[in-house]
Formats: C-alpha cells, sequence, structure tokens
C-alpha cells in the first residue's frame, strides 16, 4: 500500500515500528478461547496494551492456520499446560504481574482449574478477572452451552431483524459475540482498571452476552413504552419495515441501502430516484409504506448498481451501495481514511477509535501459539515459563 506526503496518516501504524497507543503500559493476561475474548484482548492491544495470550499445546480449537487469525494480532502467545501440575502456577505468576486478566471459559472452569478469580486476586488484589459467557456467570442456563446466535434469540434481538413474512436474518455473529460480547467485556474491564488504580481493589466483570445483547436494544424498549415501536420485525421505522430505510436490488442483482429519514434527505432521494414527490403518498403514513415501496424498487430495478451508485454518491440523500468485504477494502472514502489497511500480508481493518496523540497501531502479526515464551519470561519476570515451556 503506497502512501505520498499528501496522505493522511496510516491509522494502523504498520509502516511504524514500536508506537505506544493509550493502553501502552497495561498488561494483559488473556486464557486462550474463541470469539468473543479474543477479540475483546486484541482491541485491547490495539491500543497498546501488552497482551499475552495463554496457548494450550496442541491444535487450536477451531482448527486454521494461526497466522491469518487477526484477532491474535498485537498479542504475545506463550504455551502452557493448564493441566499440568505446573502449568495453574504459571498462570497465576503471570496474573500477579498483570492488572487484567480474561478468560472465557464456562462457569466453574476456571476455578477447577486453579486459576480462578480467588486464586488469581490472592497473588495480586488489584487484578481485574474480566469472564466472557454468553449465558452469564448465574441463572439457569448459565452451565450449558451456545452460540452467538441462541444468545441474541434470548435477548430479543434476533426478532427484530429481518422481513415480516421471512426468516429472522442472522447477522453473522457482529451481533451477539462481537457487539454484546467484546465490547461490554473491553468497557467493562477498562472501567474495572481506573477503580482499581484509584483503590487498589480489583474486581470481577462478568460480561454475559446476552446482557450486552439486551442492552444494545436500550432506545427499543424506550419506543416500546410509548408506542412507537411494534414487538414484531419488519414493520417498523428502522428494521426495514419503512420503504425509505431499507435496501433495494438493482437491475444487475446488486444492492443500494437507503437511509432516507428526514425530510429534506427524503426529498432529495426521491428526486434523484426519478420520482416526483407530487406523485407519491404520504410517507408519514404506514399504510402507504407498501406502495411506496414498490415504486422505489421498480426505479432501482431500471439501472444497475454502479449506475445508482453514480447518481446517489456526493449527496446527501443517504444512499449508498451495499458493498462486500474486498469491496469495501478499496472503497475511496476508506482508503483515504486508512478504515482498512495491509499488515503482515493480510488486508485487515486498522485500529479503531482513533486518538490525536496516543495512536493504536498494528505492531505484531497474529501470534503463533508459544512463540514468545521466552520473551514473555524475560519481559514479564516469570521464569516459571520456561519450566513449564515444552
Amino acid at each position: 500500500m503506497s502512501h505520498h506526503p499528501s496522505d493522511p496518516p496510516d491509522p494502523g501504524g504498520a509502516g511504524r515500528p514500536g508506537g505506544a497507543g493509550p493502553l501502552d503500559g497495561v498488561r494483559v493476561v488473556e486464557l486462550a478461547g474463541i470469539g468473543p475474548g479474543p477479540f475483546a484482548a486484541m482491541l485491547l492491544a490495539d491500543l497498546g496494551a501488552d497482551v499475552v495470550r495463554v496457548d494450550r499445546p496442541g491444535p487450536s480449537p477451531l482448527g486454521g492456520d494461526p497466522a491469518f487469525d487477526v484477532t491474535n494480532r498485537n498479542k504475545r502467545s506463550v504455551l502452557v499446560d493448564l493441566k499440568s501440575p505446573e502449568g495453574p502456577a504459571t498462570v497465576r505468576a503471570l496474573a500477579a504481574r498483570a492488572e487484567i486478566l480474561v478468560e472465557g471459559y464456562r462457569p466453574g472452569v476456571a476455578e477447577r482449574l486453579g486459576v480462578g478469580p480467588e486464586e488469581c486476586t490472592a497473588v495480586n488484589p488489584a487484578l481485574v478477572y474480566g469472564r466472557m459467557t454468553g449465558w452469564g456467570q448465574g441463572g439457569p442456563l448459565a452451565p450449558l452451552a451456545g452460540h452467538d446466535i441462541g444468545y441474541i434469540a434470548t435477548a430479543g434481538a434476533l426478532s427484530m431483524i429481518g422481513t415480516s413474512d421471512g426468516p429472522p436474518a442472522v447477522p453473522v455473529n457482529l451481533l451477539g459475540d462481537y457487539a454484546g460480547g467484546s465490547l461490554y467485556l473491553t468497557t467493562g474491564v477498562l472501567a474495572a482498571l481506573l477503580t482499581a488504580r484509584a483503590t487498589g481493589r480489583g474486581q470481577v466483570v462478568d460480561a454475559a452476552i446476552v446482557d450486552g445483547t439486551a442492552h444494545l436494544t436500550s432506545m427499543f424498549w424506550g419506543m416500546l413504552a410509548e408506542g412507537t415501536w411494534r414487538d414484531a420485525r419488519g414493520g417498523n421505522l428502522l428494521d426495514g419495515g419503512c420503504p425509505y430505510y431499507g435496501t433495494y436490488r438493482t437491475g444487475d442483482g446488486g444492492w443500494m441501502a437507503v437511509g432516507a429519514l428526514e425530510p429534506q434527505f427524503y426529498a432529495l432521494f426521491v428526486s434523484l430516484l426519478g420520482l416526483d414527490a407530487d406523485d407519491l403518498p404520504d410517507r408519514a403514513d404506514p399504510r402507504n409504506w407498501a406502495e411506496l415501496r414498490d415504486r422505489f424498487a421498480a426505479r432501482f430495478r431500471s439501472a444497475t448498481r454502479a449506475e445508482w451508485t453514480s447518481v446517489f454518491e456526493g449527496t446527501d440523500a443517504c444512499v449508498a451501495p451495499v458493498l462486500s468485504l474486498r469491496e469495501a477494502a478499496g472503497h475511496p472514502h476508506l482508503t483515504g481514511r486508512g478504515t482498512y489497511t495491509e499488515a503482515h500480508g493480510i488486508t485487515q481493518p486498522a485500529p479503531a477509535p482513533r486518538f490525536s496523540a496516543t495512536p493504536g497501531t498494528l505492531r505484531l502479526p497474529p501470534a503463533a501459539p508459544g512463540a514468545h515464551t521466552p520473551d514473555v519470561a524475560r519481559d514479564w519476570d516469570v521464569p516459571e515459563l520456561l519450566k513449564d515451556h515444552r
């Protein structure tokens, strides 16, 4: 990826050695898992924390090549067999030198392994112990297995997504694992870190995907209470039921996303779509939405996605093409901002959000399991790592 002197700074910082983000100096232990825990630890690492991932010997639970696991970027990895006699003591030695520990086991597993909150805070009373689960540490479903789709279904969020006459649409695992899980865990451990630094006392952060996902629906509970939201998908302002907030297929099979909510943006949208606003029914009356949708859909079918993109781009009509991942990485706005970057041979999102004085950087490629055991043993002064290392 070439840069010219007039280009904005590379927010990924892939070309800059070192670099100290806002969490520079914060030590984090991540007990290896899958999904939201690794992503939360990646976010802390992107922001400058020294994240040490404790991997177990043997193959990854998901398989695949660790070199392409972007959620393990900016971390260092050590190998510890938690089922060996020395393993738990080694993890406790790491916890004694950290400010944050993150784990994603089922409730009770960390305790059985000897690395639960009680054992770790015994050696470090100021430790923030972050726990990432789907169902939480307590409640009837706490001991059961699950995945993103079940958590967001139970929390009520999945019921909101999709058309009124079709099945709920699955938002990959962005809504549960990462929005309701990782981001709440990250917020929680950083808030608890502020308290720990002020008081010298750590605490346990119970980040449950069902809790976080439910929390994300806060605005809609207010709308339900005032009667402006129907508790059924596909018939509301923001769930695709509204014809000026939804997606339309173009003549070549592409899609355009329309978000022309405000009256002035709607007027511009209708005009650029080639329709006469005076000939359209009142958009404020939901009884007219079906007719409006049909009219809009017919117009979008009359041209290609590229043609409609050229019509709407650079205007305030709030219309955008629905891009694939690879297309998004090449979009002029995102390339202009460096939203996506290439680092260590992989195109990937740059760290977010951005900081004016202490930007996050992409310092390290995805960590190969155990690759940094000697370095961490030295830097963190944990000689136990070398005894346990195979």
